[in-house]
C-alpha cells in the first residue's frame, strides 16, 4: 500500500482507499523512531551540542545510505557500521585526510556500485 501511494497517490484514491491514516502512521512511526534515536544517541556520547547539528552530520548520513545500499532496509545500517569503523581507523591514522577520503568513497561508490554494499550480495544471490 506504501509503495501504491509513494507511486500513484491518486491511483489509490481512485481505487476507493484512503490513503492519509496511511501516510499519518508511517509519520508518526518515524518521528518515534527519530526521537528514539536521538534519546539514545546522547547517552552514548556524552553531551550534545549544537555543533552535532551541522551539516556534515546529515552528509555523512547520505554516505552511510550510499555506501550500504539504497532503496533496503539494511543498507544503511550496513553503511553506518563501515563507515563508522573506517572512520574510527581513519580519524586517528590520518585525521587531516578523512574528509577527502569520504568524498572520494562516495564518488566512487556512486559511480561504481549504484545499489552500495548489500547490492553486492543481493546480485551474487539471484
Amino acid at each position: 500500500m506504501l509503495a501504491a501511494i509513494r507511486d500513484v497517490e491518486s491511483r489509490v484514491m481512485f481505487s476507493g482507499y484512503n490513503p492519509l491514516p496511511y501516510k499519518l502512521f508511517i509519520w508518526t512511526l518515524s518521528a518515534m523512531l527519530c526521537g528514539l534515536a536521538g534519546a539514545l544517541f546522547v547517552p552514548q556520547v556524552g553531551i550534545i551540542n549544537p555543533g552535532e547539528m551541522s551539516p556534515a552530520n546529515s552528509i555523512e548520513i547520505a554516505i552511510w545510505t550510499a555506501v550500504g545500499g539504497r532503496g533496503t532496509l539494511i543498507g544503511p545500517l550496513v553503511g553506518a557500521g563501515l563507515i563508522s569503523g573506517v572512520k574510527s581507523w581513519f580519524t586517528v591514522a590520518f585525521p587531516e585526510y578523512w574528509l577527502y577520503f569520504l568524498g572520494l568513497l562516495f564518488i566512487l561508490v556512486t559511480l561504481y556500485l549504484p545499489r552500495g554494499v548489500v547490492g553486492l550480495f543481493n546480485k551474487e544471490r539471484s
